[in-house]
Protein backbone atom coordinates (compact mmCIF):
# COMPACT_ATOMS: atom_id res chain seq x y z
CA UNK A 1 0.00 0.00 0.00
CA UNK A 2 2.96 2.11 -0.41
CA UNK A 3 1.03 3.81 -3.13
CA UNK A 4 -1.62 5.44 -1.02
CA UNK A 5 0.96 7.07 1.31
CA UNK A 6 2.99 8.45 -1.76
CA UNK A 7 -0.86 9.96 -2.66
CA UNK A 8 -1.77 10.92 0.63
CA UNK A 9 -4.67 13.87 -0.06
CA UNK A 10 -7.83 15.23 1.14
CA UNK A 11 -9.90 13.08 -0.44
CA UNK A 12 -8.36 10.04 0.31
CA UNK A 13 -6.63 10.27 3.83
CA UNK A 14 -4.41 7.26 4.78
CA UNK A 15 -3.51 6.91 8.04
CA UNK A 16 -0.48 4.79 9.17
CA UNK A 17 -1.15 2.45 12.56
CA UNK A 18 1.67 0.88 14.15
CA UNK A 19 -0.94 -2.00 14.46
CA UNK A 20 -3.88 -3.72 13.12
CA UNK A 21 -5.95 -3.45 16.82
CA UNK A 22 -5.21 0.48 15.89
CA UNK A 23 -6.36 0.25 13.08
CA UNK A 24 -9.20 -0.72 13.67
CA UNK A 25 -10.06 1.52 16.22
CA UNK A 26 -9.61 4.29 14.12
CA UNK A 27 -12.01 2.97 11.76
CA UNK A 28 -14.26 3.23 14.82
CA UNK A 29 -13.42 6.67 15.79
CA UNK A 30 -13.69 7.71 12.53
CA UNK A 31 -16.98 6.21 11.74
CA UNK A 32 -18.51 7.72 15.27
CA UNK A 33 -17.33 10.60 14.25
CA UNK A 34 -18.43 11.00 10.27
CA UNK A 35 -21.28 8.35 9.67
CA UNK A 36 -18.82 7.16 7.06
CA UNK A 37 -17.69 3.76 6.60
CA UNK A 38 -13.79 3.33 7.57
CA UNK A 39 -11.40 1.23 5.22
CA UNK A 40 -8.66 -1.03 6.94
CA UNK A 41 -6.06 -2.76 4.89
CA UNK A 42 -3.97 -5.65 5.96
CA UNK A 43 -2.07 -8.93 5.84
CA UNK A 44 -4.23 -11.97 7.04
CA UNK A 45 -1.67 -12.15 9.52
CA UNK A 46 -3.17 -9.26 11.07
CA UNK A 47 -6.14 -10.56 11.06
CA UNK A 48 -5.56 -12.90 13.85
CA UNK A 49 -4.21 -9.78 15.83
CA UNK A 50 -7.18 -8.00 15.02
CA UNK A 51 -9.75 -10.41 16.33
CA UNK A 52 -10.26 -8.72 19.82
CA UNK A 53 -11.88 -5.45 18.53
CA UNK A 54 -13.51 -6.99 15.90
CA UNK A 55 -15.65 -9.14 18.30
CA UNK A 56 -16.14 -6.78 20.95
CA UNK A 57 -16.57 -3.21 19.26
CA UNK A 58 -17.31 -3.57 15.94
CA UNK A 59 -19.70 -7.06 16.26
CA UNK A 60 -23.52 -6.30 15.43
CA UNK A 61 -23.92 -7.88 18.56
CA UNK A 62 -22.53 -5.17 20.24
CA UNK A 63 -21.69 -1.88 19.06
CA UNK A 64 -22.41 -2.37 14.96
CA UNK A 65 -19.34 -1.01 12.81
CA UNK A 66 -18.95 -1.19 9.70
CA UNK A 67 -15.74 -1.15 8.01
CA UNK A 68 -14.62 -2.95 4.98
CA UNK A 69 -11.63 -4.89 5.68
CA UNK A 70 -9.01 -5.48 2.74
CA UNK A 71 -7.14 -8.57 3.59
CA UNK A 72 -3.79 -9.96 1.39
CA UNK A 73 -4.44 -13.53 1.63
CA UNK A 74 -0.57 -14.83 2.05
CA UNK A 75 -0.09 -18.67 2.42
CA UNK A 76 -3.22 -19.51 0.30
CA UNK A 77 -3.59 -22.63 0.22
CA UNK A 78 -2.38 -24.53 -2.97
CA UNK A 79 0.59 -21.22 -3.85
CA UNK A 80 4.17 -20.91 -2.73
CA UNK A 81 4.97 -18.55 0.07
CA UNK A 82 6.95 -18.00 2.93
CA UNK A 83 6.58 -21.32 5.75
CA UNK A 84 5.25 -18.45 8.53
CA UNK A 85 1.99 -17.94 6.38
CA UNK A 86 1.36 -21.17 5.78
CA UNK A 87 -0.81 -21.67 8.61
CA UNK A 88 -2.62 -18.37 8.75
CA UNK A 89 -3.42 -19.10 5.08
CA UNK A 90 -5.58 -22.22 5.47
CA UNK A 91 -7.68 -20.49 8.46
CA UNK A 92 -8.04 -17.07 6.61
CA UNK A 93 -11.40 -18.01 5.38
CA UNK A 94 -12.30 -20.34 8.73
CA UNK A 95 -11.85 -17.40 10.59
CA UNK A 96 -14.04 -15.06 8.70
CA UNK A 97 -16.56 -17.36 8.60
CA UNK A 98 -16.19 -18.23 12.60
CA UNK A 99 -16.19 -14.59 13.01
CA UNK A 100 -19.25 -14.38 11.18
CA UNK A 101 -17.83 -11.60 8.90
CA UNK A 102 -19.19 -12.25 5.36
CA UNK A 103 -16.22 -11.37 2.90
CA UNK A 104 -15.48 -11.71 -1.48
CA UNK A 105 -12.95 -13.42 -2.95
CA UNK A 106 -11.55 -10.31 -5.12
CA UNK A 107 -10.91 -10.84 -8.55
CA UNK A 108 -9.01 -8.89 -11.14
CA UNK A 109 -12.55 -7.96 -13.25
CA UNK A 110 -13.72 -3.93 -12.40
CA UNK A 111 -17.42 -5.09 -12.84
CA UNK A 112 -17.43 -7.25 -10.44
CA UNK A 113 -15.36 -5.24 -8.17
CA UNK A 114 -18.29 -2.93 -8.60
CA UNK A 115 -20.70 -5.89 -7.96
CA UNK A 116 -19.31 -6.93 -4.39
CA UNK A 117 -18.81 -2.85 -3.47
CA UNK A 118 -22.80 -3.27 -3.79
CA UNK A 119 -22.67 -6.42 -2.07
CA UNK A 120 -20.66 -4.85 0.93
CA UNK A 121 -22.42 -1.98 0.90
CA UNK A 122 -26.06 -3.86 1.41
CA UNK A 123 -24.20 -5.42 4.31
CA UNK A 124 -23.44 -2.14 6.00
CA UNK A 125 -26.57 -0.77 5.75
CA UNK A 126 -28.52 -3.69 7.19
CA UNK A 127 -26.35 -5.33 9.55
CA UNK A 128 -23.69 -2.74 10.13
CA UNK A 129 -20.83 -4.45 10.66
CA UNK A 130 -17.14 -5.21 8.95
CA UNK A 131 -17.61 -6.49 5.90
CA UNK A 132 -14.15 -8.07 3.82
CA UNK A 133 -12.41 -8.12 0.42
CA UNK A 134 -10.03 -10.69 -0.30
CA UNK A 135 -6.88 -9.87 -2.16
CA UNK A 136 -4.81 -13.00 -3.42
CA UNK A 137 -1.18 -12.51 -4.20
CA UNK A 138 0.01 -10.16 -7.27
CA UNK A 139 -3.50 -9.09 -7.78
CA UNK A 140 -2.23 -5.74 -7.80
CA UNK A 141 0.56 -4.20 -9.78
CA UNK A 142 3.99 -4.16 -8.50
CA UNK A 143 4.21 -0.41 -7.29
CA UNK A 144 7.89 1.56 -6.29
CA UNK A 145 7.95 4.19 -3.64
CA UNK A 146 8.60 7.59 -4.63
CA UNK A 147 12.15 8.28 -4.19
CA UNK A 148 12.50 11.07 -2.64
CA UNK A 149 11.15 9.18 0.01
CA UNK A 150 14.56 6.96 0.52
CA UNK A 151 16.22 7.95 3.42
CA UNK A 152 20.03 8.49 2.76
CA UNK A 153 22.15 7.53 5.73
CA UNK A 154 25.39 6.37 5.92
CA UNK A 155 24.68 3.02 6.74
CA UNK A 156 22.52 0.33 4.95
CA UNK A 157 21.12 -2.70 6.70
CA UNK A 158 23.89 -4.79 5.30
CA UNK A 159 26.75 -2.89 6.38
CA UNK A 160 25.84 -2.51 9.97
CA UNK A 161 24.86 -6.17 10.59
CA UNK A 162 27.98 -6.85 9.31
CA UNK A 163 29.94 -4.56 11.73
CA UNK A 164 28.28 -5.53 14.54
CA UNK A 165 28.80 -9.19 13.80
CA UNK A 166 32.63 -8.82 12.81
CA UNK A 167 32.85 -7.12 16.48
CA UNK A 168 30.85 -8.76 18.32
CA UNK A 169 33.38 -12.06 20.72
CA UNK A 170 30.97 -14.74 18.80
CA UNK A 171 29.05 -16.12 21.90
CA UNK A 172 26.37 -14.47 21.70
CA UNK A 173 22.50 -15.06 21.50
CA UNK A 174 20.86 -13.28 18.91
CA UNK A 175 17.25 -13.15 17.98
CA UNK A 176 16.11 -11.24 14.82
CA UNK A 177 12.62 -9.84 14.13
CA UNK A 178 11.03 -10.67 11.32
CA UNK A 179 11.30 -9.52 7.52
CA UNK A 180 14.66 -8.75 5.99
CA UNK A 181 16.41 -8.83 9.70
CA UNK A 182 16.24 -12.53 9.62
CA UNK A 183 17.53 -12.53 5.85
CA UNK A 184 20.15 -10.60 6.02
CA UNK A 185 21.45 -12.31 9.34
CA UNK A 186 20.80 -15.47 7.82
CA UNK A 187 23.04 -15.17 4.95
CA UNK A 188 25.89 -13.39 7.05
CA UNK A 189 26.32 -16.75 8.91
CA UNK A 190 25.52 -18.51 5.65
CA UNK A 191 28.53 -17.00 4.23
CA UNK A 192 30.75 -18.28 6.93
CA UNK A 193 28.92 -21.61 7.22
CA UNK A 194 28.39 -21.52 10.71
CA UNK A 195 26.99 -20.43 14.14
CA UNK A 196 22.93 -21.00 12.94
CA UNK A 197 22.39 -22.08 16.55
CA UNK A 198 23.12 -19.11 18.00
CA UNK A 199 20.56 -17.28 16.27
CA UNK A 200 16.75 -17.38 16.74
CA UNK A 201 15.52 -16.32 13.42
CA UNK A 202 11.82 -14.92 14.47
CA UNK A 203 10.22 -15.40 10.42
CA UNK A 204 6.90 -14.86 12.15
CA UNK A 205 4.98 -13.02 15.19
CA UNK A 206 5.94 -9.53 14.12
CA UNK A 207 6.79 -7.12 17.51
CA UNK A 208 7.75 -10.29 19.50
CA UNK A 209 11.51 -10.51 18.82
CA UNK A 210 12.43 -7.90 21.97
CA UNK A 211 10.16 -10.04 24.06
CA UNK A 212 11.71 -13.50 23.09
CA UNK A 213 14.95 -11.77 23.78
CA UNK A 214 14.17 -10.81 27.15
CA UNK A 215 12.92 -14.18 27.94
CA UNK A 216 16.20 -16.45 26.82
CA UNK A 217 18.19 -13.05 28.72
CA UNK A 218 16.52 -13.69 31.88
CA UNK A 219 16.92 -17.27 32.26
CA UNK A 220 20.53 -17.15 30.55
CA UNK A 221 22.02 -14.32 32.59
CA UNK A 222 25.36 -15.57 31.82
CA UNK A 223 24.69 -15.50 28.26
CA UNK A 224 24.72 -12.28 26.09
CA UNK A 225 21.66 -11.66 24.17
CA UNK A 226 21.18 -9.37 21.44
CA UNK A 227 17.80 -8.51 19.65
CA UNK A 228 18.16 -7.17 16.47
CA UNK A 229 14.89 -5.48 15.97
CA UNK A 230 13.05 -2.65 13.33
CA UNK A 231 11.45 0.02 13.59
CA UNK A 232 8.18 -0.97 12.45
CA UNK A 233 8.55 -4.10 14.80
CA UNK A 234 9.34 -2.42 17.84
CA UNK A 235 6.28 0.21 17.24
CA UNK A 236 3.50 -2.88 16.86
CA UNK A 237 4.67 -3.74 20.51
CA UNK A 238 5.76 -0.77 22.13
CA UNK A 239 4.74 -2.43 25.73
CA UNK A 240 7.57 -4.50 25.16
CA UNK A 241 10.53 -1.47 26.35
CA UNK A 242 8.59 -1.19 29.70
CA UNK A 243 8.47 -4.67 30.48
CA UNK A 244 12.30 -5.29 29.58
CA UNK A 245 13.13 -2.22 31.42
CA UNK A 246 11.06 -3.59 34.86
CA UNK A 247 13.18 -6.64 34.67
CA UNK A 248 15.91 -5.35 33.34
CA UNK A 249 18.69 -7.96 32.45
CA UNK A 250 21.90 -6.61 32.06
CA UNK A 251 22.61 -9.39 29.47
CA UNK A 252 19.98 -7.70 26.90
CA UNK A 253 21.19 -5.53 24.16
CA UNK A 254 18.18 -3.98 22.08
CA UNK A 255 19.29 -2.97 18.50
CA UNK A 256 16.89 -1.25 16.76
CA UNK A 257 17.67 -0.46 12.41
CA UNK A 258 15.41 1.96 11.69
CA UNK A 259 14.78 3.20 8.41
CA UNK A 260 11.48 4.25 8.74
CA UNK A 261 9.41 1.62 6.70
CA UNK A 262 8.23 -1.87 6.33
CA UNK A 263 10.92 -3.03 3.60
CA UNK A 264 9.99 -6.11 2.93
CA UNK A 265 6.82 -5.80 2.65
CA UNK A 266 7.32 -3.41 -0.09
CA UNK A 267 9.05 0.36 1.66
CA UNK A 268 5.62 1.75 3.32
CA UNK A 269 5.97 4.19 5.98
CA UNK A 270 6.25 3.64 9.48
CA UNK A 271 5.73 6.57 12.08
CA UNK A 272 9.75 6.55 13.53
CA UNK A 273 10.24 9.24 12.52
CA UNK A 274 7.86 10.91 14.72
CA UNK A 275 9.08 8.84 18.00
CA UNK A 276 12.36 9.16 20.28
CA UNK A 277 13.29 5.84 20.84
CA UNK A 278 16.11 6.96 22.93
CA UNK A 279 13.87 8.82 25.61
CA UNK A 280 11.16 5.82 25.38
CA UNK A 281 13.91 3.71 26.63
CA UNK A 282 15.53 5.95 28.89
CA UNK A 283 11.75 6.23 30.31
CA UNK A 284 11.30 2.72 30.80
CA UNK A 285 14.42 1.81 33.05
CA UNK A 286 17.05 1.02 29.97
CA UNK A 287 20.26 1.82 31.74
CA UNK A 288 22.49 2.51 28.48
CA UNK A 289 20.47 3.91 25.31
CA UNK A 290 22.73 5.00 22.49
CA UNK A 291 22.13 6.80 18.65
CA UNK A 292 23.90 5.53 15.81
CA UNK A 293 24.47 7.45 12.38
CA UNK A 294 27.77 6.03 11.15
CA UNK A 295 30.10 3.40 10.79
CA UNK A 296 32.72 4.96 13.32
CA UNK A 297 30.46 5.63 15.85
CA UNK A 298 28.60 1.53 15.67
CA UNK A 299 32.24 0.29 15.84
CA UNK A 300 32.83 2.10 18.83
CA UNK A 301 29.75 1.57 20.43
CA UNK A 302 30.82 -2.61 20.05
CA UNK A 303 33.78 -2.54 21.05
CA UNK A 304 32.59 -0.77 24.03
CA UNK A 305 29.93 -3.38 24.62
CA UNK A 306 31.02 -5.01 27.78
CA UNK A 307 31.93 -1.56 29.67
CA UNK A 308 27.74 -0.42 29.16
CA UNK A 309 25.57 -1.18 31.69
CA UNK A 310 22.49 -3.50 30.21
CA UNK A 311 19.40 -3.44 29.25
CA UNK A 312 21.18 -1.27 26.52
CA UNK A 313 19.23 0.30 23.79
CA UNK A 314 21.41 1.07 20.29
CA UNK A 315 19.48 2.55 17.82
CA UNK A 316 20.97 2.63 14.45
CA UNK A 317 19.37 4.94 11.31
CA UNK A 318 19.92 3.04 7.66
CA UNK A 319 18.93 3.53 4.65
CA UNK A 320 15.91 2.40 2.82
CA UNK A 321 17.71 0.20 0.15
CA UNK A 322 14.31 -1.97 -0.87
CA UNK A 323 16.52 -5.29 -1.83
CA UNK A 324 13.89 -7.90 -2.45
CA UNK A 325 16.79 -10.15 -3.65
CA UNK A 326 17.72 -11.70 0.20
CA UNK A 327 17.22 -15.94 0.50
CA UNK A 328 14.96 -17.29 3.17
CA UNK A 329 16.38 -19.54 5.90
CA UNK A 330 16.50 -22.86 4.13
CA UNK A 331 16.04 -25.47 6.88
CA UNK A 332 12.32 -25.50 8.56
CA UNK A 333 11.72 -23.32 11.23
CA UNK A 334 11.60 -26.68 13.79
CA UNK A 335 15.28 -27.11 12.84
CA UNK A 336 16.75 -23.91 13.75
CA UNK A 337 14.59 -24.04 16.85
CA UNK A 338 16.23 -27.69 17.92
CA UNK A 339 19.83 -26.41 17.40
CA UNK A 340 19.73 -23.42 19.46
CA UNK A 341 17.92 -25.15 22.39
CA UNK A 342 20.33 -28.02 22.25
CA UNK A 343 23.24 -25.06 22.46
CA UNK A 344 21.25 -22.92 25.41
CA UNK A 345 20.95 -26.53 27.29
CA UNK A 346 23.19 -29.33 26.13
CA UNK A 347 21.97 -32.56 27.11
CA UNK A 348 24.17 -34.38 30.01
Amino acid sequence: MSFLGDHDNTKLKNLIACNECEAIALAVGYYLATHKVGVVYMQNSGLGKCVNPLTSICDPEIYSIPILLLIGWRGEPGKIDAVQHKKMGKITLPLLDTLQIPYSIVEPDLLKIENELEKAWLHFTKTKGPYAFIFKKNLFDEYKPNKRRLNEFELTRTTAINLIMENLNNEEIIVSSTGYLSRELFEYRESRRKDHYKSFYNIGGMGCASSIGLGIALQKPDKRVLVFDGDGSILMQMGAFSTIGRYSPSNLVHIIFDNNAHESTGGQQTNSNFVDFLKIADACSYKTVKFIKTAEELIKSMKNLSKMEGPILILIKISLTLNSNLKRPNKEPTEFKKDLMRHLLPLK
